[in-house]
């Protein structure tokens, strides 16, 4: 059955930006799957509406839709057995779901105060105008006021990032010797804020840089190949 990708894009829809769908995206490589890709916005709420959702990634195999992410990842797991693993065992998948907080709560929670002044940039202006109104009402100031002091800000979330900085000291990639799910849930972040912003997260002598590096490469340079800011 054909497999098609709810992604989140801008005024470009070449440029896929939401870390979550590159966490999918990442996945449906790492399993040799081709998914179609439908870009949707974010006042396109009703187009996902029918799919149980309003949030994307929303992937669709056939008739069937799966919302979220970490289910996709599940699902993709379970329905492609005979596919690369994404987790490695359910060991693995157990731990993934630890990994899967971390990437919300301190890798994409993290950056998002760093980068969200610049992200109205990248929309239409409905969806500009919607995304500052939503974000500001939740935040309780301007997008620019929350990005005030991101030089200096940075650098603790540059320290947060010290569990994945001494992991890539003993090996190549979360997942060992080569990447796996844990991965791409770290390298959405990474994705989502060098498709939105030219801030510079990291620094060039990072071991999370080098890593980061790898994963823009990867599946023949897959995620480079998308538009991006060269940070």
């Amino acid at each position: 059955m054909t497999l098609k990708l709810f992604e989140l894009v801008g005024i470009d829809a070449s440029r896929p930006f939401s870390p979550f769908c590159w966490r999918t995206r990442m996945a449906l490589a790492h399993k040799g799957l081709s998914a179609g890709s439908i870009p949707w916005r974010f006042t396109e709420k009703g187009a996902i509406a029918p799919h149980g959702s309003d949030k994307v990634p929303v992937l669709l195999h056939g008739d069937t839709p799966v919302v979220d992410s970490w289910v996709i990842a599940n699902y993709l797991e379970d329905a492609f057995p005979e596919a690369p693993s994404l987790f490695g065992g359910e060991g693995g998948r157990a731990l993934m779901r630890m990994m899967n907080w971390w990437g919300d709560v301190v890798v994409v929670g993290g950056m998002f105060p760093l980068i969200v002044a610049d992200i109205p940039a990248q929309l239409a202006p409905d969806d500009a105008a919607y995304f500052r109104a939503s974000r500001e009402a939740r935040l309780g100031k301007p997008l620019e006021e929350v990005c005030a002091t991101r030089d200096k800000s940075v650098i603790a979330f540059r320290k947060s990032l010290d569990p994945l900085r001494l992991t890539l000291k003993t090996q190549t990639y979360l997942g060992g010797a080569a990447p796996n799910y844990a991965d791409y849930i770290v390298f959405g972040g990474f994705q989502w804020a060098r498709v939105v912003s030219p801030f510079k997260l990291l620094e060039a002598d990072d071991p999370v840089y080098a890593w980061r590096e790898k994963l823009l490469d990867a599946f023949d340079g897959m995620a480079r190949q998308s538009p991006g800011f060269a940070v």
